[in-house]
């Protein structure tokens, strides 16, 4: 059998190989790792569909390769390899194990049905409607919804399916109907060439002086690629503020032992997040999403708060799901064995989606204020910068007091500027109503 690479999660299409764990002539079982493959920003491992001998292996490492690639051959425990015709390819059709007869049969695949383009692709061109399932292989579907597909001129390749194994049910193909529908009534006024940006003249920095170059990581071009697109189709604005966090200091040092002893570390991070969820529960606006394609604002009911980490292949922001329901003490440790996870590239792509509002603590690092960039979809983001002690007038007083710079960058499409000035008020008092009470075990 041919073992092919497996869709990685939603949007995630391609990856470089990072490791290949087998050789030819290995044996492997079921399940057994084969491969690990560097997909945006996480590391997958692809596990061996089946038991049997790896035949011949297609790829190496280093090679960037996408969803229905053909990584390697695998002879399966008992069955005998079949051979295709020449010029002909094979579908491996068999009958249960165990039975007489349990051969491999060629049968010539369906021929994609061609489909028509629109009239207007829309914004990202034939982009938005890539193949899916592996090329020359039937997609997987019922014989009747191939029939209707047929009928109306749908390549089935294109549809992404939601069943198990990536089957299509009739749902997808109405949803990719009105995909289809919706890309050909998009304003004629913005077609897909005046939308594509232009290719960047190559620069010969050597003429200059000596020069050495690094190949960009899958990582590198996924983060690039996200933050031009948010600071180029979101109206960015930052809010700054400080917000006095002497008696948080002083909790921290009351308590960092016992919170170390359960797993778990307590920094500015874990009560910002505190501060942060009693805020947005006041300004619910700053946990939705704007939904463009519907011309809606989606109100969040749940509250999953990314914190950015930063890793020695870039920035990364796993998600802290219903941080609204946990403990400062449970925060802090998942906070922690996330955070370590990420560093290893141990996450999965569910556990960096579904974010509603994301978190950047720079203090660490020694930065002051600064302005983050919105993680789009979400509507805005909060930085935090280094604490500093100042001096501070407090009742006709000069006190010295640690403050905390706060960044609070938002989307000015979905927020005015008095929301937010509102929002950074609030957090400030949020930050300043934490008590022993939200941190003692």
């Amino acid at each position: 059998m041919d073992v092919r690479l497996p869709r990685l999660g939603e949007g995630a299409e391609s990856g470089v190989i990072a490791t290949i764990f087998v050789k030819e002539g290995d044996q492997v079982r079921k399940d057994q790792p084969v491969l690990e493959l560097e997909s945006e920003k996480a590391v997958a491992t692809i596990p061996a569909p089946a038991a049997g001998t790896v035949g011949k292996i297609f790829v190496k490492e280093g090679d960037e390769i996408k969803v229905g690639a053909l990584i390697l051959s695998l002879a399966e425990d008992g069955a005998p390899t079949p051979t295709p015709a020449p010029g002909k390819p094979m579908i491996d059709v068999r009958v249960k194990e165990g039975e007489p007869g349990a051969a491999a049969i060629a049968v010539e695949p369906e021929r994609p049905a061609a489909v028509p383009p629109p009239a207007v692709w829309g914004p990202f061109g034939a982009a938005e409607f890539p193949i899916v399932h592996p090329a020359g292989v039937p997609p997987p579907a019922s014989p009747s919804l191939r029939k209707i597909a047929r009928e109306l001129g749908i390549d089935l390749h294109r549809v992404p399916g939601s069943e198990r194994g990536g089957r299509i049910v009739m749902a997808d193909l109405r949803t990719f109907v009105q995909r289809l529908q919706q890309a050909a009534l998009a304003p004629r006024s913005a077609p897909a060439a005046a939308a594509a940006k232009p290719t960047p003249p190559r620069i010969d920095f050597a003429k200059w002086g000596n020069v050495s170059s690094k190949k960009l990581s899958q990582l590198r071009k996924a983060i690039s690629a996200k933050m031009v697109e948010s600071w180029t189709t979101v109206p960015h604005i930052t809010q700054f503020d400080e917000v006095d966090v002497t008696k948080l200091m002083e909790l921290r040092k009351k308590y960092a032992s016992k919170y170390e002893a359960k797993g778990g570390h307590l920094t500015m991070t874990s009560f910002a997040l505190k501060a942060v969820i009693a805020t947005l529960k006041k300004h619910p606006i700053f946990n939705a999403s704007m939904d463009e394609a519907a011309g809606e604002i989606v109100y969040k009911e749940y509250y999953h708060i990314g914190v950015a980490v930063d890793t020695e292949q870039g920035l990364i922001v796993p998600v802290l799901r219903d941080a609204d329901k946990k403990s400062t003490l449970e925060l802090s440790v998942e906070m922690n064995t996330l955070a370590q996870r990420t560093r290893d590239r141990k996450l999965a792509l569910e556990e960096m989606q579904g974010g509603t509002f994301t978190i950047s603590n720079q203090g660490g690092i020694g930065s002051g204020h600064f302005t983050p960039i919105i993680n789009t979809p979400e509507v805005a983001i909060l930085g935090i910068g280094r604490g500093a002690v100042k001096a501070v007038v407090q009742k006709e007083r000069v006190v010295h007091r640690t403050m905390l710079p706060l960044a609070l960058s938002y989307d000015h499409r979905v927020i005015d500027g008095a929301d937010a000035a509102r929002f950074m008020v609030d957090l400030v008092q949020a930050f300043g109503a934490i008590t022993d009470a939200d941190v003692k075990i």
